[in-house]
């Protein structure tokens, strides 16, 4: 009889903070809600914040007691079912967290960097098109976020159109940053009517942003009021730059995002009681000498306490998006795609919807988001561990085998060749020799004519969209 379980998997798991710290966490953040309290910019938001005895508001500022944060949490649903555009289940956030992450391309860049020469060039909506075709190409991206802006469009009606080219070229799940005030309810009008229903078998997902430090905004709140009554799930993640607009320290970050977090489930719980919401946080380091933002180690580290947070609440989770400060498919890229996207593999990080933009998501860059698109699959892989049983260990081949034997044609092997075959990489297995009469060619030349070919068969697929696009278009231009 087996010592093991019938395919028992042995997986490697990350784990930061134990129980007692994740309810000293919270217990700061309840204090940050009653004590310090939220603002919140719209009147109508406070007058929902009213609806509870367990709030108390002056001078727009929110204070939330602990028996109103507990009971956001338990009517949260712990599960959320997300959608392709055919109707079928894409993947569950919440269930099963910290076995599964799932990742998209995206967010909201201006710049568009170009695959051989890393020149950038303002964003534009062809660049939209064929990159969301990209994403939608590459088995590892399990969405589609907002890639950029277009320059090429009003900026008043870039929302529709951005929301148009990817629904055209995409048949994963949509992420959806709308940065115009008031547009979200004009998007998912033109959703509804290229689609139909887009409630029942929800495959868009509005993203929304606080301001950090403590601040429920209006556009957010507008943003998460509309979702809901589309019965929308909604992606609530905060941005922060420790020792900027959070405490430097990792423990004060985490206590106030967190609080930040909690504030924005309450309301959204009191907006609708069980509505849909993911929750997480964008933690990056504030460079003194750059004024700007940059991820770093302990970006991750905060991360990978938002997520325990989060499942220790039973909440779906949102984590730190994949974007990163490289110039480029560089190694600095490279570096902090892996750490990212490990560390979210082997943790419990539920999604990190924002691949592919370098500068800390400013250039959108096709080549790394195919690179990123095979450091997933190598995380994956990895995180996913190894069955043991008898089956698996085999002992009557290797007695079999025996002594000085060898394993290359037993039936073990060659029923795993598939899964020894490296021939489909971006960089199959080369000898010095080989590599020598190939003119020694760079990895990085064999990542850019990866990204060329898989481009032009994104571009080429995307042109097969045009009939969507028009009918799209119509619908925009006679809202003009």
């Amino acid at each position: 009889m087996s010592i093991f379980k019938s395919n028992e998997c042995v997986r490697p798991k990350l784990q930061l903070l134990g129980s007692e710290q994740m309810n000293e966490i919270h217990q700061y953040s309840i204090r940050i809600l009653e004590d310090t309290g939220i603002e919140v910019e719209s009147k109508e938001a406070l007058k929902i914040f009213k609806k509870s005895d367990a709030v108390k508001i002056k001078n727009g500022v929110v204070y939330i007691k602990a028996e109103l944060v507990n009971h956001a949490i338990k009517k949260a649903p712990s599960n959320i079912e997300v959608f392709n555009k055919t109707g079928d289940i894409a993947f569950q956030l919440g269930k099963g967290q910290g076995n599964n992450t799932y990742f998209g391309i995206g967010v909201t860049n201006t710049w568009y960097q170009d695959i051989e020469t890393n020149q950038v060039e303002l964003f534009t909506r062809k660049h939209m098109q064929h990159s969301t075709k990209l994403g939608d190409l590459l088995d590892n991206y399990d969405m589609i976020s907002t890639l950029g802006i277009p320059s090429d469009v009003d900026a008043g009606e870039s929302d529709l159109f951005s929301a148009l080219d990817m629904y055209a070229n995409t048949s994963k799940p949509m992420v959806l940053l709308i940065s115009g005030e008031n547009k979200i309810n004009e998007v998912l009008e033109l959703l509804s009517f290229l689609h139909g229903d887009i409630s029942e078998k929800p495959f868009c997902i509005p993203y929304v942003n606080p301001i950090t430090p403590l601040v429920l905004n209006k556009t957010t709140t507008d943003k998460m009021i509309a979702s809901i009554e589309h019965r929308l799930p909604v992606m609530y993640s905060n941005y922060s730059l420790y020792g900027g607009t959070s405490p430097v320290t990792e423990g004060g970050s985490l206590a106030l995002l967190n609080a930040e977090l909690l504030a924005g489930l309450v309301f959204s719980q009191l907006v609708k009681e069980g509505s849909k919401i993911i929750l997480g946080s964008l933690p990056a380091a504030f460079n003194m000498t750059t004024m700007g933002s940059q991820y770093t180690p302990t970006s991750y580290l905060l991360n990978l306490a938002c997520a325990e947070m989060m499942n220790y609440y039973k909440i779906p989770h949102c984590g730190t998006s994949g974007s990163n400060n490289g110039r480029g498919a560089d190694l600095l890229a490279s570096g902090d795609l892996w750490l990212n996207h490990l560390s979210s593999c082997i943790g419990k990080i539920g999604c990190a919807p924002f691949v592919g933009g370098n500068f800390d998501s400013m250039a959108f860059s096709p080549t790394t988001v195919v690179l990123s698109n095979h450091i997933i699959g190598e995380a994956r892989k990895f995180a996913k561990g190894f069955i043991l049983n008898e089956k698996a260990v085999n002992l009557p081949e290797i007695s079999t085998i025996g002594h000085g034997g060898n394993y290359f044609t037993s039936e073990q092997t060659l029923a795993l060749l598939n899964e020894l075959d490296s021939s489909k990489t971006i960089w199959p297995s080369m000898s010095l020799d080989t590599w020598k009469e190939k003119e020694m060619p760079t990895a990085e030349k064999d990542l850019i004519n990866y990204t060329l070919d898989l481009y032009s068969k994104a571009k080429k697929a995307s042109e097969e969209t045009i009939d969507i696009i028009k009918k799209g278009e119509e619908f925009i231009n006679n809202r003009l």
